[in-house]
């Protein structure tokens, strides 16, 4: 049977992050993720100023400026033919003023090749953890299938569910999340292109305080990029994100009425995107059956205790975030840096204790809920969208102030790109240009 120090359980963000910080501090380390490959759509994208910071102190960033990304500034929502700034990041401290765009396996790829670097990292593709060992009440592994097919088991001083909100590992430790209620589920498709004449849809769209917004205007560089677009109108709201050949488009539906809803001909879903967006059959066709229309069943919910001897959970599995404002990926990558600072030193002397987990905890609680609070907050607008109340003469309070009050847009962007006590890169962890990270 194989030994580690730490096993991860799922190499996504809080994985690959946590994996690569554990290494550079000397501790043996194991991550376990089920696929070949991180070549998968649907998934977060957005690196946020924290996270583009804390890559610039791991001696990342110049990797990462590599990377094919686009730059988004503000973060905004239009309502009918009214635009509303929900956050503005061109003011916040520091380097990065804006939210990268970028896709996820590109930047899982950057954190694999950095981590494959460290002799104490080890990456195990194609392996699938299907429950976990345990001797007297503590977790001491996890039990998994192999690429071929083969059963075996990985012996851990510490396993850390970094699987995602369906965590395997959650359930096998018979930890349930407290879940929340949200209005939505979504469906998730892929549209062909559009031509650059139909990427603003209206010479009538409006921003700040009514002005039109033009293809010339200096503050459209967003839209008129077709980077990201965000639109509520006709009790409808969707997300669109410009993939340069393609427009990867998330499409709200109300809660549970996916089979529902799936009894319409393809056509009416192509009509629908096509009335919201603007956009004619050319772009609305790639969306060719049903079976190009993929359901993410929104989960939203939190444990009340991260952790059980031997185990810890972060991320998804411990906090399951809404989909709303791209943030899960930057929480549970934070919650990496928070566990590496915290239980480097205890994995290097043996096997961590529940008060060194349960320190991971406090920490990095309180920007969990408070994240999660204002997205009930955003949800309520989201059923507003939905049930066709929600519109530009009748706008939520916080709305309505941000219109009014530009500097309320900058403290909305600093919550949103940087967040409640952000984390920054152990000493252990950190590299500067041309030299080696230091050794814990």
């Amino acid at each position: 049977m194989d030994r580690t120090s730490c096993c991860m359980a799922g190499g996504g963000p809080a994985g690959m992050m946590l994996g690569l910080l554990l290494a550079r501090a000397g501790v043996e380390v194991t991550v376990l993720e089920k696929h070949g490959d991180f070549l998968r759509d649907f998934r977060g994208d957005t690196v946020h100023p924290s996270t583009l910071r804390l890559l610039d102190e791991l001696g990342l960033g110049e990797a990462f400026a590599r990377l094919p990304f686009a730059k988004l500034r503000e973060m905004r929502a239009q309502i009918g033919d009214t635009t509303v700034v929900m956050g503005d990041m061109r003011h916040l401290p520091g380097r990065h003023k804006y939210l990268a765009m970028v896709p996820q396996w590109d930047f899982l790829d950057l954190l694999a090749r950095a981590a494959a670097e460290e002799p104490h990292f080890t990456l195990r593709m194609h392996t699938r953890v299907t429950g976990l060992r345990t001797t007297d009440g503590r977790v001491t592994g996890v039990r998994f299938v192999d690429e071929h097919g083969a059963a075996g088991e990985l012996a851990a001083a510490l396993t850390v569910a970094c699987d995602g909100r369906d965590s395997v590992v959650r359930a096998a430790a018979g930890l349930r999340q407290q879940q929340f209620e949200v209005p939505m589920d979504v469906w998730q498709v892929r549209v062909n292109a559009p031509p650059s004449s139909q990427l603003l849809p209206h010479s009538r769209l409006r921003s700040r305080g009514g002005t039109p917004m033009r293809r010339g205007d200096p503050h459209s560089d967003d839209l008129k990029s077709g980077r990201v677009f965000a639109r509520f109108g006709g009790g409808q709201a969707a997300v669109t994100m410009d993939r340069g050949t393609y427009f990867q488009t998330s499409y709200l539906i109300g809660k549970g009425r996916d089979a529902e809803l799936r009894r319409h001909d393809i056509q009416w879903l192509r009509d629908r995107l096509g009335a919201l967006f603007d956009w004619d059959d050319r772009v609305t066709g790639a969306i060719g059956s049903w079976d190009d229309v993929k359901l993410l069943e929104v989960t939203f919910g939190r444990l009340a205790r991260w952790y059980r001897p031997g185990l810890l959970c972060l991320g998804d599995a411990a906090h399951t975030m809404s989909p709303v404002g791209g943030v899960g990926v930057n929480l549970a990558l934070q919650d990496a840096v928070a566990a590496a600072r915290i239980l480097a030193q205890p994995l290097l002397r043996g096997v961590p204790g529940v008060a060194d987990l349960a320190r991971v905890q406090k920490r990095r609680q309180l920007p969990v809920a408070v994240v999660q609070k204002t997205q009930q907050a955003e949800h309520t607008m989201i059923r507003a969208a939905l049930d066709g109340t929600l519109d530009a003469d009748r706008l939520p309070v916080p709305m309505r102030l941000l219109r009014r009050v530009p500097p309320l847009r900058t403290v909305t962007g600093y919550l949103g790109g940087i967040g409640v006590r952000p984390e920054r890169a152990p000493g252990f962890a950190r590299v500067r240009p041309g030299a080696r990270p230091r050794r814990g």
